[in-house]
């Protein structure tokens, strides 16, 4: 199996698990070793009382990307600590995209950084995200070779 093939079987079966990420609408649009793309549209239960999108949802889709773009290798891997910074807001019917691309990936650690942006190209949230790798893989062992 190639890294590439590998990191599509991981999403799929870590994606028919992710009931959150589903029901909150995202889509995985892209899957490749160490990335992962998600879009989510902003509906009026993600807004908060100044009528943008709650920062909870903002986070939710950074750390989906996340989760997806450090689960590519086989091998369960979990947030350990992260960061995020909201630079601009979201408005209701937003389509946001987070993109998540691994910076570095040590032994059990990984550091991730995602970036979500409006349909215009403007940056709204910053994340990094530290990754560690846990017992358990999602894909029988031997497949990833």
């Amino acid at each position: 199996m190639t890294p590439q093939e590998l990191a599509e079987a991981c999403a799929e079966v870590m994606w028919n698990d992710d009931s959150a990420s589903q029901r909150l609408g995202m889509k995985l649009i892209h899957i490749a070793p160490g990335h992962a793309t998600l879009e989510m549209t902003l509906t009026d239960q993600m807004t908060n009382g100044h009528g943008n999108a709650h920062g909870g949802y903002l986070f939710t889709l950074a750390d989906s990307a996340f989760a997806f773009a450090c689960n590519t290798y086989n091998q369960r891997t979990v947030g350990q600590h992260c960061s995020v910074t909201y630079l601009a807001p979201g408005a209701l019917g937003d389509r946001l995209t987070a993109t998540a691309r691994e910076v570095t990936r040590r032994g059990r650690s990984g550091i991730y950084d995602v970036q979500i942006t409006r349909e215009d190209g403007t940056v709204i949230v910053e994340f990094r995200g530290h990754s560690r790798t846990v017992t358990g893989t999602f894909l029988p062992q031997g497949s990833d070779r």
